[in-house]
């Protein structure tokens, strides 16, 4: 297979906001405004993600809009896997967040026991993107949780509370650039990216009184998938996300199709 995750560019990072941000309005929106309730939401887009993920593992490379759904699904179900144990079960978050931090140090030392690499540019098996897919649900259930408990410790509007996991970002990017290494650097990123976009969808959807600008959790939600569906189009298009390795495979392969008798 070629590499099934996208070059780690400023696009990767912007529609991961994205889809962050869709993942904590829209399952707020299914839950409690359309009044699905917590399981019936859990199942339905549990349901849907296991479609995706099988649709993803069929191919045998990168395809933007398969993949990129596949983020916006995992969000939804990382988000309902904490929301269930706070608000069904009464788990604090302080305890979710040790439980997952803890499960998430566990996943990451069996993928490298067992692969030898954490690095997104390898994930060309089938193994290695379940390991990959498995982390990515639980850094946003992770993100939920420890995001969650922040804004409970310090009582922060939905805008100031936008400062912290943006400021720790910065403080990521910049020890990469003096020399942390770029797997650490980037799982690091990935996980806070969570909060941040959780933080920006409370902003944007909650009223007015709350601090918030009151687009409400559907306004909140459509403005966003619309910004992924463009991005994801226009990645569709320009393949500026793919990696260089994976352009000459495929060049490769355009190439022997093309040749006379080839099958």
């Amino acid at each position: 297979m070629l590499n099934k995750v996208p070059e780690v560019t400023l696009y990767f990072w912007i529609i991961k906001v994205l889809c962050t941000t869709v993942g904590e309005s829209f399952a707020d929106y299914i839950n409690e405004t359309l009044k699905f309730g917590l399981t019936n939401t859990t199942l339905m887009f549990g349901a849907a993600l296991i479609i995706s993920l099988v649709a993803q593992f069929r191919l045998n490379r990168y395809v933007p809009g398969v993949y990129w759904l596949t983020v916006v699904l995992i969000s939804v179900v990382g988000t309902l896997l904490t929301d269930n144990l706070t608000d069904a079960h009464g788990v604090p978050l302080w305890i979710s967040t040790t439980v997952f931090s803890v499960l998430l140090a566990g996943v990451f030392a069996a993928w490298y026991a067992r692969e030898r690499t954490l690095s997104i540019h390898s994930i060309n098996t089938p193994q290695r993107e379940g390991w990959y897919w498995l982390v990515v649900l639980v850094t946003f259930a992770l993100g939920t949780a420890a995001g969650d408990w922040t804004l409970e410790l310090t009582g922060w509007s939905p805008g100031a509370s936008i400062l912290l996991p943006a400021g720790l970002i910065a403080a990521v990017f910049v020890a990469w650039r003096a020399g942390m290494g770029p797997v650490l650097s980037f799982w690091l990123a990935y996980i806070l990216t969570r909060p941040l976009g959780a933080n920006m969808g409370d902003y944007l959807g909650s009223p007015k009184t709350d601090s918030g600008l009151g687009l409400g959790t559907f306004g909140t939600s459509l403005l966003f998938l619309g910004a992924i569906l463009v991005t994801v189009v226009y990645l569709s298009v320009t393949h500026v996300d793919r990696t260089e390795e994976d352009d000459h495979l495929l060049e490769a392969q355009h190439e022997a199709e093309a040749r006379p008798g080839a099958a």
